[in-house]
């Protein structure tokens, strides 16, 4: 992937949904919960006023609605500000 975000946006790479079963019922794709969870592929540079504090690499946990979901080498992705981050876990 040869893609460099801008200022203060990073591009995360969501880990898997969780498959559930209730009493032998597989749950589908369209109901299984957005992931919440994602390793840090890509950084900008920040901004004057908000410095980059997260690398690739990092596993971090965002917002339920936060991000735009993209598609790159057929992957999704997706692409946020680094204020949409919550946490970064260690």
């Amino acid at each position: 992937m040869n893609v460099k975000p801008l200022a203060d946006r990073v591009i995360i790479l969501p880990a898997p949904a969780e498959e559930k079963t209730i009493g032998g019922i597989i749950i589908p794709d369209t109901a299984k919960e957005k992931p919440l969870r994602g390793e840090v592929i890509a950084t900008g540079n920040g901004t004057k006023d908000e410095e980059m504090v997260l690398k690739k690499g990092d596993t971090v946990l965002y917002g339920k609605y936060a991000g735009t979901e993209i598609e790159l080498d057929g992957e999704k992705y997706l692409i946020m500000r680094q204020s949409d981050v919550l946490a970064v876990l260690g």
